[in-house]
C-alpha cells in the first residue's frame, strides 16, 4: 500500500507534528484532510521551529508536494500570514496544492464562534471552525475554495448574497455585526494570492496512487475529538478518525496501508470536558512544567494527566491503528513512582470499556496500576536497548494492554531524539 495515515490516539497534541516531519522524507505527498487553524503542530529542525495550523507538516522538505484537502475548513487570511512566515525563513510553498472542495471561514464564522461560546462551556478556539462546519452541512451558505476562482464580480455577488442570509439571523440572536464590504475586500484579496494553488485534489490523489506515488494522509486534533466518536459535545465539528482520511480527501479506503497512531506517554487536554486521569497536584503540575503543555494554537495551559490505556484501547480499536508511535516519555525521566489506568470505577463497578457518554465519563475513577520510574536522562538514547529497564516495561506494558505494536519512540523534541523499534 502507498498510503499511510497518521493520527492522534487521544485528545490532541500528541506530537504529530515531529513525526509527519520525520517520516516525510519517505513519502512524495503529504496530505491534511481535516480541521482547521483551530489544531497546531509543531516541528523542530535542529534550531529551527515551526508551528503550523493549515500547512501540512513536512515544510523542510519544500520538493515534496503538500495538500490541503476537502475536509479541511480554510481561513484564507490565516493561510496566507502562515505561507508568508513560512517563505519568509526561506522555505517555498510553491508545491502546495489547495482542494477546490475544501470550505472557506470567513468573518461572520470567527464572529459568531466567538458569540456561541462565550460561556467557555465547549472551550472553542473561537477560530470558526465549527460555523464554517454547520455551514457545510446545511449546503445553502457555504464559500468553497473554487468560488476564489470565479471572476471578481461574480465572486463579490455570492458574498453578498450570502450575507444577506446572515443578518437576519445576527440580528435575531444579537451577535456583533460584520461589514460586508470588509469581506468582500480581504476576500478578493486573498483569491489572487491562492488562486494558483486550487486544483481538484481528489484526481491528483488518486492518480498519483495509481502511479504508485507514496502518498502520508495527516490528521488534526485527536480521535476523543471526533464529531462521531469523541467525548461529545466537548469535541470538534470535523471527522477526526480513520474514516475522516478517506472522506476527507477522496481516497477510498481500500487504498489505506499503515494506521499510524499517535500516542502521548501520558495523558493532555485543551478545553472543557470529562477527564477520568487529569491530575490536580503536583504530579501534574510538574508535567505540565516540563512537558511544556500549552496550546500551540490557544496559549492556554494543557489539562495534564497519567496515561489513559482504557482510552487509548478504544481508540485503537476504532481506527484500527496499526502501530503506535510513542511521544514525550522523556518528560517522565523525573518520576519515582508512574502511574497507569487500566479500569475505571462507576458507581462502585469495574468497567473496562470506555464509557461513550459524557455522565458516565464524568463519574469514571481510574483504576491505576503503579511502576517503578527509571529517574535518568533518555534524550541521548538511540536504540531500544539504550533505556533503562524500567522505562522499557513501560513502553513493553502499554504495547501489551493495548495490542498494537510500539514502532518509535520519541525522546525528545528533535528528529535525532527518537528511536525506531
Amino acid at each position: 500500500m502507498t498510503v499511510s495515515l497518521i493520527l492522534g490516539l487521544q485528545w490532541g497534541d500528541e506530537g504529530k507534528g515531529k513525526i509527519v516531519d520525520l517520516i516525510a522524507k519517505d513519502y512524495d505527498y503529504i496530505v491534511r484532510f481535516n480541521g482547521g487553524n483551530n489544531a497546531g503542530h509543531t516541528i523542530v529542525n535542529g534550531k529551527e521551529e515551526f508551528k503550523l495550523h493549515l500547512v501540512p507538516s513536512g515544510v523542510f522538505y519544500p520538493e515534496k508536494i503538500k495538500v490541503i484537502a476537502n475536509g479541511v475548513v480554510i481561513d484564507p487570511g490565516a493561510l496566507i500570514k502562515e505561507l508568508d512566515e513560512i517563505e519568509a525563513r526561506g522555505y517555498s510553498m510553491e508545491n502546495l496544492i489547495i482542494s477546490s472542495n475544501a470550505h472557506l471561514i470567513l468573518q461572520w464564522h470567527k464572529i459568531m464562534d466567538g458569540a456561541l461560546d462565550d460561556s467557555g462551556k465547549i472551550g472553542t478556539t473561537k477560530k470558526g471552525i465549527g460555523p464554517a462546519y454547520s455551514d457545510k452541512a446545511s449546503r445553502t451558505f457555504a464559500l468553497r475554495a473554487c468560488d476564489l476562482l470565479l471572476p471578481e464580480v461574480d465572486l463579490t455577488k455570492k458574498i453578498e448574497e450570502l450575507a444577506t442570509y446572515k443578518k437576519p439571523l445576527f440580528e435575531a440572536f444579537d451577535f456583533p455585526v460584520f461589514n460586508v464590504s470588509d469581506i468582500v475586500e480581504e476576500t478578493l484579496a486573498c483569491a489572487k494570492r491562492l488562486k494558483p494553488h486550487i486544483q481538484d485534489t481528489q484526481f491528483i490523489l488518486n492518480n498519483a496512487i495509481s502511479k504508485n506515488k507514496k502518498i502520508m494522509l495527516e490528521g488534526a486534533n485527536g480521535a476523543l475529538l471526533d464529531i462521531d466518536h469523541g467525548t461529545f459535545p466537548y469535541v470538534t465539528s470535523s471527522s477526526v478518525s480513520a474514516g475522516g482520511a478517506c472522506t476527507g480527501t477522496g481516497i477510498p479506503p481500500t487504498k489505506l496501508g499503515n494506521i499510524i497512531g499517535i500516542v502521548k506517554a501520558y495523558t493532555t487536554r485543551v478545553g472543557s470536558g470529562p477527564f477520568p486521569t487529569e491530575l490536580n497536584d503536583a504530579d501534574g503540575e510538574k508535567l505540565r512544567e516540563v512537558g511544556h503543555e500549552v496550546g500551540t494554537t490557544t496559549g492556554r495551559p494543557r489539562r495534564c494527566g497519567w496515561l489513559d490505556l482504557v482510552l487509548l484501547k478504544y481508540t485503537c480499536m476504532i481506527n484500527g491503528a496499526t502501530e503506535i508511535a510513542l511521544t514525550k516519555i522523556d518528560v517522565l525521566d523525573g518520576f519515582d513512582e508512574i502511574k497507569i489506568c487500566t479500569s475505571y470505577e462507576i458507581g462502585g463497578k469495574k468497567v473496562s470499556d470506555f464509557p461513550l457518554q459524557p455522565e458516565k465519563l464524568e463519574k469514571a475513577k481510574p483504576v491505576y496500576e503503579k511502576l517503578p520510574g527509571w529517574k535518568s536522562d533518555i534524550s541521548n538514547c538511540k536504540k531500544f536497548e539504550d533505556l533503562p529497564p524500567n522505562a522499557k516495561n513501560y513502553i513493553k506494558h502499554i504495547e501489551k494492554f493495548v495490542g498494537v505494536p510500539i514502532k518509535l519512540v520519541s525522546v525528545g523534541p528533535k528528529r535525532d531524539e527518537t528511536i525506531i523499534l
